[in-house]
């Protein structure tokens, strides 16, 4: 019995020991160099920043880290949502480019869920921030699917330009990309760092700083600015950039958002001043980290998100990054149906930027002048409203 406790105790050291090693050693290997450049307005030559110096990763809701994911382990406060979604998979005939007629080239897009988004130009096929696998985090853990992929990857045509916004695991998916980039070795652009980590795959990348621009098929790439922060390891939090993308095409452009917060509300003119919008992809979706919030630092709610929409010249939107991965408090529909009552009660029209159902291909008319514009005092007026307040 005595040698029995002896063992054990043992053990117990051995295990006290190991642990406070791996508190000194843990952390620091975890965080990883993925840049190294001079010093600018948003990078103190160890991390990268938001410029006007908001801290987009702070804990969500206030708090600690500690009681956020106990919030999240635990449901505290939380809508409920559904274990599945049911699914209509675009199918291959459907995601064929209609032959140009007239002046403006088609224009052709598909919500795969969640960030990722397949837009069809003639010569060019774009997947923003694709992921297909079933859940968003390291090792197999992290939020599982509750909506499966709008088309099947075995179906997607090939693609030529891949966009990835930041590494938050829920956007930078090594699986996916990894087997896309086998299959179809398409121009992957992102921003500064996150090649580092595409590369420990064997994926090639072509990384650019805010407001750079790299040319694919034809069409120019901006890597544009917008407000979040990153991470893979937690220790390596800043250590690469998030971005938005304007890709300038003959009709009109594309605008993917990336993951973002509003910031100072100056990027989405940034983006537009680029040139017209055609089509506009932007979140709506992980808003609300405790009962009652309609935004945070590093996410913008439906309200954000028309604020957005108006900036970039009102143009045809997606609503993106909602009802894939449960990642915030909200319940499932909460984000698509505040954006309809925000966008009827601030009298804008809700089909220039409303909901769609995942895997529904959609053609994009050209290019349109500004109808209504924003009225932002009444679209707080809006999100005071009883029908508003009431979303869960």
């Amino acid at each position: 019995m005595r040698r029995a406790a002896k063992r054990m105790a043992g053990v117990l050291l051995w295990l006290l020991a190991g642990a406070c090693l791996a508190a000194v050693i843990v952390p620091a290997f975890l965080d990883r160099i993925y840049y190294r450049g001079a010093a600018s307005g948003h990078f103190d030559g160890e991390r990268f920043f938001n410029p006007g110096g908001d801290d987009a990763g702070r804990v969500p809701g206030g708090g600690n880290r500690a009681s956020f994911f106990w919030r999240r382990l635990t449901g505290e406060g939380e809508a409920a949502w559904p274990a599945q979604v049911a699914v209509q998979p675009a199918r291959r005939s459907e995601l064929a480019l209609p032959a140009p007629s007239g002046a403006v080239p088609p224009m052709r897009a598909t919500w795969v869920g969640h960030a990722s988004v397949l837009v069809q130009t003639p010569g060019l096929n774009i997947l923003t921030d694709p992921v297909w696998s079933e859940r968003a985090g390291p090792f197999g853990f992290g939020p599982g699917r509750t909506t499966a992929p709008g088309i099947a990857i075995d179906d997607l045509p090939e693609i030529d330009l891949i966009v990835v916004s930041h590494n938050h695991y829920d956007h930078l998916d090594l699986t996916t990309l990894k087997r896309l980039w086998d299959r179809d070795r398409p121009r992957i652009v992102t921003s500064l760092g996150n090649g580092a980590i595409l590369r420990s795959a064997g994926i090639d990348a072509t990384e650019l700083d805010w407001g750079r621009a790299a040319t694919v098929g034809g069409a120019s790439v901006h890597v544009v600015r917008n407000h979040h922060w990153s991470s893979r390891w937690f220790a390596d939090r800043n250590r690469a950039l998030w971005s938005a993308f304007v890709v300038e095409l003959p009709g009109g452009n594309l605008f993917f958002a990336g993951d973002t917060g509003f910031g100072d509300g100056a990027w989405p003119r940034e983006a537009a001043a680029i040139g017209p919008i055609r089509l506009a992809l932007i979140p709506i979706g992980a808003f609300r980290f405790q009962p009652g919030e309609m935004g945070t630092g590093s996410h913008i709610g439906p309200r954000e998100a028309v604020r957005v929409w108006d900036r970039l010249g009102s143009p045809i939107a997606l609503p993106i990054h909602w009802g894939t991965f449960k990642l915030s408090a909200e319940a499932r529909e909460t984000p698509p149906a505040m954006l309809e009552l925000l966008m009827r009660c601030a009298g804008l029209p809700v089909a220039r930027f409303g909901r769609r159902e995942v895997g529904r291909p959609f053609d994009v008319p050209a290019v349109e002048a500004a109808g209504a514009r924003l009225e932002e005092a009444r679209l707080e007026a809006c999100a005071r409203t009883p029908e508003v307040r009431a979303l869960r």
